[in-house]
């Protein structure tokens, strides 16, 4: 039942992969079509998918009950940002894959994955509790996440290149602020703008996985594969993740609902984002590193959620 839930909720994604593979592979896309693609997500989409977001699942009396959780999983983010960049710097990782390792131990994607997972295995009853990691992975992903991708730039440059503000508050952060100023002040989003940023923000995952269906075809499918790198990668975000997440939970989290506990460790051990790829991109990183990492999570999913799903009910 549980690995059935699991396939139905990846399938999708596995098929718009592979879309986007198949359409690179007849040749429908011009040369410059994923660099505009990576702009549009970038700039437009996200931020109205995560304006969008936030005004539709949260509420300030939901933070304020759930305020408690947060700190649990902001721990657990905290230590495992910490030991993300230890293993860089033990195992060497080399420039433009270094934001993408420690993306990949911390910031999952909680709502095209996450979310659906979290309803089909506990229902809507843990939709509040799913709500608590949202806020702290957006948070993580938007502020520290995307600055650690878009500096860790492959390409060896001897001049000095100044500082660049703008990398700290990105536009999908600029989006995430917004709606957090009207989630306070209480201020009414018109229905008109509500629909137009929904439809704006729901072409950033099919866009995203096309996206990296048209960079597997561009580097072939033997660029996917198990090299020591995304082995180690993968290791964090579905053994060290969830293991950070129980050790938190079992230590200080002990009076947290079993229900909240469960949402915690299921959503630490969701596949990797979907926007990697384009993160790395706009970092001049190594795009094909990121996407063999969304690719191999997203397809182990299938694997790895049944068996945390055991481990959950043993020690949760």
């Amino acid at each position: 039942m549980v690995f059935l839930q699991s396939l139905e909720s990846i399938l999708p994604v596995i098929i718009l992969i592979s879309l986007g593979y198949i359409l690179q592979i007849k040749k429908w896309f011009d040369i410059s079509f994923s660099d505009n693609i990576s702009k549009l997500i970038m700039n437009i989409a996200l931020p109205a998918s995560i304006f969008v977001s936030v005004m539709e699942y949260l509420t300030v009396d939901r933070l304020i009950k759930l305020s408690s959780g947060l700190v649990y999983v902001a721990l657990a983010t905290i230590l495992g940002y910490i030991i993300a960049y230890i293993l860089v710097k033990a195992l060497k990782i080399r420039a433009g894959r270094r934001g993408t390792f420690i993306n990949t131990f911390v910031n999952a994607n909680t709502i095209f994955i996450g979310l659906p997972l979290n309803i089909a295995l506990f229902g809507d009853k843990a939709t509040e509790y799913f709500l608590v990691y949202y806020i702290i992975n957006t948070i993580s992903t938007w502020t520290l996440g995307i600055y650690l991708m878009t500096t860790d730039s492959q390409v060896q440059s001897k001049t000095t290149v100044s500082f660049d503000w703008k990398k700290l508050l990105p536009p999908p952060l600029i989006g995430f602020l917004v709606a957090i100023v009207f989630l306070l002040a209480k201020i009414p989003v018109p229905q008109v703008m509500t629909k137009t940023l929904t439809y704006v923000g729901n072409i950033v995952t099919p866009l995203s996985l096309i996206y990296i269906g048209i960079v597997l075809a561009k580097a072939g499918l033997a660029s996917v594969k198990f090299d020591k790198d995304s082995v180690y990668a993968l290791c964090g975000r579905f053994l060290i993740a969830p293991l950070l997440m129980m050790i938190v939970i079992k230590t200080i989290g002990t009076n947290l609902p079993n229900l909240e506990a469960q949402t915690f460790m299921l959503q630490s051990a969701v596949s990797s984002l979907a926007v990697m790829p384009i993160l790395a991109h706009q970092g001049s990183g190594d795009v094909e590193y990121a996407t063999n990492i969304v690719t191999l999570s997203t397809v182990l999913l299938v694997v790895v959620i049944p068996s945390l799903m055991s481990i959950i009910q043993l020690v949760i």
